[in-house]
C-alpha cells in the first residue's frame, strides 16, 4: 500500500506541472511570435542596408563624374566676373571650387582675374555648376574627400 504522503506529493507535483504548463504556454507562444518578428525585422534591416549601400555607391558615382552640361557650351559666354560671383554664391574657396571642376586652385584664380580662359570641357563643367546650389556643392565636395581618406588609411595599415 502506497504511503499517503508520497501520493499527495505526487499529485501536488502533477497539478503544479499542469498549472505551470498552462501559465507558460501563452508566454512561450508570445516568445516564439516575438522571435519571428525580430527575425523578420532583421531581414528587412539587412535588405535596407544593402539598398542604402547600393544607392550611396550610385550617388557617389554620379557625383564623382565630371560635371558636364546637357546643352553644348556654344552660345554661352565666359566672364571672369561670373566665375568669381558663382564661386562666392556657392560659398566656396577657390581651392574647393577647383576640386568640383577638376582643376587646380591657381587655375580658378587665373580665370577669375581674366589671365586665362577655360577650355571647352571645363567651360561646359563651369556652366553646369550654375545649376547647383550650395548644399549640393558641399555634398559633392564631401564625397570627393571621402575616398581619399580611406586610401590614406589603407596605406597606413600596410
Amino acid at each position: 500500500m502506497p504511503n499517503i504522503g508520497t501520493v499527495l506529493k505526487e499529485e501536488v507535483r502533477r497539478l503544479a506541472k499542469k498549472e505551470i504548463k498552462s501559465a507558460t504556454r501563452s508566454t512561450k507562444q508570445l516568445v516564439a511570435q516575438h522571435r519571428r518578428e525580430i527575425a523578420s525585422l532583421k531581414r528587412i534591416v539587412r535588405a535596407q542596408q544593402r539598398e542604402i549601400r547600393f544607392l550611396k555607391a550610385q550617388e557617389s558615382k554620379r557625383l564623382n563624374q565630371p560635371v558636364t552640361a546637357e546643352e553644348p557650351a556654344e552660345g554661352q559666354r565666359f566672364s571672369a566676373r561670373s566665375v568669381r560671383s558663382q564661386r562666392r554664391r556657392l560659398g566656396l574657396s577657390a581651392e574647393q571650387f577647383a576640386k568640383l571642376l577638376g582643376v587646380s586652385g591657381l587655375t580658378v584664380y587665373h580665370w577669375e582675374h581674366g589671365k586665362a580662359r577655360p577650355r571647352k570641357q571645363r567651360l561646359a563643367a563651369l556652366f553646369a555648376l550654375r545649376n547647383i546650389g550650395r548644399r549640393e556643392a558641399v555634398r559633392k565636395l564631401e564625397l570627393l574627400k571621402a575616398p581619399q581618406k580611406t586610401r590614406r588609411r589603407a596605406k597606413r595599415r600596410r
